[in-house]
């Protein structure tokens, strides 16, 4: 099965009305499956016409094309409820998922993740590799391979229906040349043209992006009814690094460059290693120095949250301190774009959300800018520390189903 033609590099997650003009055929194809995508018990053609606004024979033409390429089933039928018994039996549609698959990885300075996807956004499979030394990014990028090649194999997908690679980086990055500009915490990367490398590597199409970025689709796309029944929320990320993802009007905000999201404006930044360092200042931890390196700050972490879980008073005090930081920030966030959800996620929030959770609730529910007019729900990501490799393959499928609107300007 040949990749879709539409396919292109980078797309927002985006709902939108079709269009009747014939010259637009991809437009109202991603149209179809994005309405298809949000339906897991399928849609009837009249339903598709309804929830698209396409005419009933453009919805008929392209499901037929769809069908005929294996992307969509047409199976079962069902009788609307309103009809009774003898009422007129529909025909439903689905998401094919085994048409295609993404892969996605997300490559942290502690830890490299990889996930592959199917294209209704269901998990298939993921390995995690530890990264203990990334100062040689043609090393690393030849070890992400490897792990691709191993997941490919032992998931047993057919190669013609991998959508491609999708790769989820700290920032900041280039989106256009697919490069990683100067991290912070990946020392030695400074300009290393990631997704060319991993393309000849792999011999798929990569797109990179922020891991913040790729967290945030991520919810869009596999995570479950927490964020698909919102159109704006906030998604704040801790890990080796942070960052905040922002959807609003079911658009994820990438900004001017592609590097929406930082945090440190907002004096919210927190990381694994700002709480394993404060932790070492304090006396709490012991047997480390100064400064600590991506993978210790992981283990001195779980130590602080058990030994807080003891507790420590000193401990508890360190771990609260930063949830009372990163809670004045995300509510702050949340009320700027009138968010109705709060989705906590990465590596480090496991072991952070028992104390942090209650804080940064009641920060959020306390907060004096706006006149409260509903409840904004602070929850953790049901995706796992995987988020961020689920988000990478999730922005392969994005650029399948996902409308773009810049394809309607006519040239």
């Amino acid at each position: 099965m040949a990749r879709p033609s539409h396919l292109t590099e980078q797309t927002p997650v985006s709902a939108r009305r079709g269009t009747n003009l014939p010259r637009l055929k991809n437009f109202n194809e991603s149209v179809v499956l994005d309405s298809l995508r949000r339906a897991p018990d399928g849609l009837s053609r009249v339903e598709l016409a309804s929830a698209s606004g396409l005419s009933a024979q453009t919805v008929s033409n392209i499901c037929r094309r769809l069908i005929d390429q294996g992307v969509i089933l047409d199976e079962g039928t069902v009788v609307p409820s309103a009809a009774g018994v003898g009422g007129k039996r529909r025909t439903l549609l689905h998401l094919n998922p085994d048409a295609y698959y993404a892969i996605g990885v997300h490559l942290d300075p502690a830890v490299a993740t990889v996930a592959v996807l199917n294209v209704t956004g269901a998990v298939l499979a993921e390995r995690r590799h530890p990264m203990h030394d990334v100062t040689e990014p043609d090393r690393v990028l030849a070890d992400i391979a490897r792990l691709v090649s191993e997941l490919i194999d032992s998931a047993k997908l057919p190669r013609d229906r991998i959508l491609g690679l999708g790769v989820a980086a700290p920032g900041p990055i280039d989106l256009d040349s697919g490069v990683i500009i100067d991290p912070p915490q990946l020392r030695g990367w400074g300009r290393v043209p990631v997704r060319e490398r991993l393309a000849e590597l792999t011999g798929l199409p990569v797109i990179l992006d922020k891991d913040v970025t790729a967290a945030v689709i991520a919810e869009r796309w596999a995570a479950g009814p927490a964020a698909a029944e919102v159109d704006t929320f906030v998604f704040f990320y801790i890990g080796t690094g942070s960052g905040m993802g922002l959807v609003v009007n079911d658009t994820v905000l990438r900004g001017v460059s592609g590097n929406a999201g930082e945090v440190g404006g907002l004096d919210a930044s927190c990381t694994t290693r700002d709480l394993a360092e404060e932790g070492v200042r304090r006396g709490v931890l012991s047997g480390l120095s100064l400064p600590v390196s991506p993978t210790e700050a992981e283990d001195a972490l779980a130590d602080l949250v058990r030994i807080a879980h003891d507790g420590d008073a000193e401990a508890r005090d360190i771990i609260d301190g930063w949830a009372r930081r990163v809670g004045r920030g995300v509510a702050a966030a949340a009320t700027l774009v009138d968010a109705s959800l709060i989705i906590f996620g990465g590596p480090a929030w496991t072991l952070l959300a028992e104390r942090f959770l209650p804080i940064v609730r009641e920060i959020v529910d306390a907060s004096p800018f706006v006149e409260k007019t509903r409840e904004t729900v602070v929850t953790t990501s049901a995706l796992g520390d995987a988020v961020g490799a689920i988000g990478a393959a999730s922005l392969v499928l994005d650029t399948l189903l996902s409308v773009q609107p810049q394809s309607l300007v006519l040239q």
